[in-house]
């Protein structure tokens, strides 16, 4: 497994997947699929990993890009999931420091709301017990004029103080990859772009399946002695295949991007809307702030999730009656992300807000593995607790030990292997990089940040901007082709740069550039350039659709105020 990870390891893995037999089969590359992928090769199980889309192509990377304890979750009395995530949050922040950080919140309360100060000082005391008081830094209930010292553009009208606690933010797109980097670094096959056709029966038992790679075409069979559907809000397309009934409740969460300096926010802040009282976050990432989240049912295929203009009306009015100076619009929005989460189906219908995040490992009479269910936060519990149960039916199977122990909460991530990211980003700044740039790579990369920069170093094209005076070199996109399974435009710009949701036009005019560039290290010929280029600017108009809905549904001049 010495091959980088890259479209030459992908079609090596590939081969060998359907030269020879594997012991797991993981159906999706998720950050849960990739865990288990991860975990699994790391017990010394033969194991293939494939997704129909990219890395973390799903919900994934279309979270609310948070690690955290769930203090929402107080409110249902699940002690039990705000224990494990506690735990899982100490964990990702020791073995990925680069792509999990510590991240300040602040809870404002007013006269009136849904949740008293009183409340809140009872919930804060209760989550920092939970946290086995380990969390990143104890939380402080605050006065008003401490609150708006902090954030002086909140609405001072009926605030009666609040409080700051900490959680942890993540880039939960490269979260994902570094799992499935890690997987094939300790021994599994890897490769996106590989979709599941039907499954391959043995007695009855599932044994594998047949596959198709999307990308260069051709169909063929992946033999499996356990195979694990891992495949978030479409688990019940993959359980079909299986004759298995239905469990989800899929519900979309919608975040949109917008300048930070328009709200002014220091730091993250926890709200409850006043339209629905749902708990909401406005998140600073960079110079900009997502606001997030909606939770409405979705019955519809996953695969044409998007942000509507119904989830940003919402965002937008729920932000400006905390922020009333902000004065938010749509066109103050820069770009949107709707992803689904794949919640258990409840006995008793509820709001879907108070639906449990709790997840479910069900093996169907066909001998799939499903997981079910489940929060980012805690993936890597949920892989590990999925490993256990792939050993012991191996033990049933050929006697090989059931008990080897869980190494992933100890060994980290690609990019981890550092101590203080402060200390990259001052070595690159010596080399003469700027401020920015370096923080950049040192919180999107890591330990191998140094690999950007050399990069960036042997060609001065490289060296260049993605997009004008915005902190992005062409040397990343040389690094996530060479080193990061990168395949498609999107994957560069989507989800390896995230260029998409963070620049004005989605860099939709740097397009055609990257697609050379691509082409150059992919070896695309003119077709692939443009139908790759054609599906690009497809997602950057599907990711807008929302502006035509709302100019349509407010006139030409959406006002939401």
């Amino acid at each position: 497994m010495d091959a980088p990870f890259s479209q030459a390891s992908r079609g090596h893995d590939l081969a060998a997947m359907a030269r020879e037999p594997v012991d797991l089969l993981v159906i999706g590359a998720g950050s849960t699929g990739a865990g288990i992928a991860r975990d699994a090769a790391m017990r010394g199980i033969r194991t293939a990993l494939i997704d129909k889309g990219d890395f973390g192509s799903g919900t994934s990377s279309r979270s609310s890009r948070l690690i955290h304890g769930g203090l929402r979750y107080l409110e249902l009395y699940d002690w039990r999931l705000v224990f494990e995530a506690s735990r899982e949050r100490r964990v990702l922040l020791r073995i990925a420091p680069h792509l999990v950080w510590p991240r300040s919140f602040l809870f404002p309360v007013y006269h009136g709301g849904r949740i008293s100060r009183w409340k809140l000082a009872a919930g804060l005391w209760l989550y920092d017990a939970l946290a086995l008081f380990r969390n990143v830094k104890p939380h402080r209930m605050l006065g008003k004029r401490a609150l708006l010292r902090s954030e002086p553009g909140l609405r001072e009208r009926g605030l009666t103080g609040g409080a700051r606690y900490f959680d942890a933010q993540c880039d939960d797109a490269r979260l994902a990859l570094a799992n499935a980097r890690s997987a094939r670094a300790y021994g599994a096959l890897v490769a996106n772009y590989t979709g599941l056709d039907h499954f391959e029966l043995a007695d009855g038992q599932v044994r594998g399946g047949r596959v198709t790679d999307v990308i260069g075409g051709g169909s063929f069979n992946i033999r499996a002695r356990v195979v694990v559907n891992a495949t978030g809000p479409w688990s019940d397309a993959i359980r079909a295949l299986a004759g298995e009934p239905p469990v989800l409740r899929r519900t979309k969460g919608t975040h949109i991007v917008v300048p930070r300096e328009r709200l002014g926010n220091q730091e993250a802040l926890t709200l409850t809307s006043p339209i629905d009282g749902r708990v909401m976050f406005v998140v600073p990432w960079g110079d900009l702030s997502y606001i997030g989240t909606t939770d409405t049912d979705w019955d519809r295929d996953p695969e044409n999730v998007a942000a509507d203009a119904n989830d940003v009306v919402y965002l937008l009015r729920s932000a400006n009656a905390y922020f009333p100076h902000a004065r938010l619009q749509p066109e103050d929005v820069l770009s949107a992300w709707a992803g689904l989460r794949p919640l258990l189906r409840p006995a008793d219908p509820r709001l879907p807000s108070a639906v449990s995040r709790e997840h479910r490992i069900e093996i169907s009479r066909t001998g799939l593995i499903s997981v079910l269910g489940g929060k980012l936060t805690t993936y890597r519990s949920m892989a590990e607790e999925t490993v256990n149960i792939v050993l012991d039916r191996l033990n049933r199977a050929d006697g090989r030990p059931r008990r080897v122990p869980c190494r992933t909460h100890r060994e980290p991530l690609p990019g981890g292997e550092v101590a203080d990211l402060e200390v990259v980003v001052q070595d690159a700044e010596r080399d003469g990089i700027s401020h920015e740039l370096a923080e950049r790579l040192a919180r999107s990369y890591g330990s191998e940040a140094p690999a950007i920069l050399r990069l960036a170093r042997s060609d001065a094209h490289l060296a260049a901007p993605i997009v004008p005076g915005y902190p992005a070199i062409r040397a990343e996109l040389v690094h996530a082709i060479r080193r990061e399974m990168a395949i498609t435009l999107a994957d560069l710009l989507v989800r390896r740069t995230h260029l998409f949701y963070e620049v004005t036009g989605h860099a939709a005019a740097e397009a055609a550039t990257v697609v050379d560039l691509a082409a150059a290290e992919l070896g695309w010929d003119g077709i692939r350039k443009a139908s790759e280029l054609a599906a690009y600017l497809d997602e950057v108009r599907r990711g807008a659709s929302f502006r035509t809905e709302l100019r349509e549904k407010l006139g030409k001049t959406p006002t939401v105020i």
